[in-house]
């Protein structure tokens, strides 16, 4: 009996420690003491026993699995050592706020804190040709000053404070550092850092800026033809939650000066799915001339609009020299899709086109209902990738 009521108090206490990954260490041996104990007395109390001490050792093996799956423990975007990060992801995804962790040891140190947003948000800082990572993100060592926390009458944000807070960036940049790219934003069975690969762009253009904690850069492109010149974001929603997501990019020329801005925004991007913005820069707009790097600084906050991801069906295909986007409302209200295509040959971006499929005059689908939108690149291609966030059209 003595035996039995410590053995009961230790698996209660490794189960308690497991929510902190470090009590598989004790749950194993008292698994293997309970299983003895149960098979000397088949009891209804030595049954209990022996459940606590099997959850003791599955949770830690289950909150693994949830931030590395089935590979070794590897380098994340947050840079915390592995019970940290194995806690970061399982917590984060169940909607607390653990960023003291993060400040602890991973991205938010001060040095790559860019700033906060109008809603406390952190902004990081994130450079081309500096610290490439494998899994995408790219991290910058000299940073700071804040971004403005001002907001105009449409939301959108006027980042005045970045001269400042772009004095420590640095110039040098690595060559073989251009941009990066996904090969399929489709296989779910592709990790994010298998899906951020090297690929070609259409100039070595410099870029630097700030994302919201949570926000993975996956693809990275620079493309420019008579008229415009585009810096391109793939970016993936690891944030926990459904946010709306606004940037600000900034052209500017050789000595730092700006030349042009452009602000996108994306309004529901749900947890886990990926996005694209878009900079557009007429080069009339730019005195003729290509900028020498350019910049984007990203904010986040909750969404306008109700998230429809998973009401709706979207699917890109190519049809002779164009692609076509196919949309399908399987609910039961108006829905409005955002899409964006993107136009490879081979692994160099040639072109991207924002693409809004809609079968009524308020530029969406209605419910139940199908719709489909025609896009023509300016450059050969042989393969397209296609990003989407969908959203109830209200007001419309």
């Amino acid at each position: 009996m003595h035996i039995t009521a410590i053995a009961l108090l230790l698996s209660i206490l490794g189960l308690m420690l497991s929510f902190f990954f470090v009590g598989i260490i004790p749950s194993i041996p008292l698994l293997i003491l309970n299983i003895a104990v149960f098979m000397k007395k088949k009891s209804i109390n030595n049954v209990r026993m022996l459940s606590i001490s099997v959850v003791g050792v599955l949770l830690p093996i289950i909150m693994y699995l949830n931030c590395y799956g089935f590979s070794l423990p590897y380098e994340k975007e947050e840079k915390l050592p592995m019970i940290s990060q194995i806690l970061y992801d399982n917590y984060t995804g169940l909607g607390l706020d653990l960023s003291f962790i993060v400040q602890g040891g991973g991205l938010n140190k001060e040095e790559l804190v860019l700033g906060k947003d109008e809603n406390g948000e952190v902004i990081y800082f994130v450079s081309d040709g500096v610290d490439v990572r494998e899994d995408g993100v790219k991290l910058a060592e000299d940073i700071n000053g804040e971004g403005s926390d001002e907001a105009d009458e449409n939301g959108q944000k006027e980042y005045t404070g970045l001269d400042a807070a772009y004095t420590g960036i640095k110039q040098e940049l690595d060559e073989n550092s251009i941009f990066e790219s996904i090969d399929s934003n489709r296989d779910a069975s592709k990790s994010d850092k298998e899906l951020a690969k090297k690929a070609a762009s259409d100039d070595d253009m410099p870029s630097y800026g700030g994302l919201p904690i949570g926000t993975l850069i996956l693809g990275q492109y620079f493309r420019e033809d008579d008229h415009n010149c585009n810096p391109v974001l793939v970016l993936k929603n690891s944030t926990g939650k459904t946010c709306r997501f606004e940037c600000v990019f900034t052209a500017r020329d050789e000595e730092g000066n700006e030349l042009a801005t452009s602000n996108k925004t994306v309004e529901a991007v749900k947890d886990g799915m990926l996005f694209v913005f878009e900079g557009r820069f007429d080069k009339d707009e730019l005195g003729g001339k290509m900028p020498s790097m350019y910049e984007f600084l990203i904010s986040k906050r909750d969404p306008y609009e109700k998230d429809m991801y998973d009401d709706v069906a979207v699917f890109g295909e190519i049809v002779g020299n164009s692609a076509f986007v196919t949309a399908q409302n399987t609910s039961d209200k108006r829905v409005k899709v955002d899409a964006y295509v993107l136009f490879f040959d081979g692994s160099e971006l040639v072109d991207c086109i924002w693409m809004i499929p809609r079968n009524t005059g308020e530029v969406c689908i209605d419910p139940g209902s199908s719709a489909a939108i025609k896009g023509d690149a300016y450059y050969k291609f042989d393969r397209i990738e296609t990003y989407y966030t969908a959203y109830e059209a209200v007001g419309e």
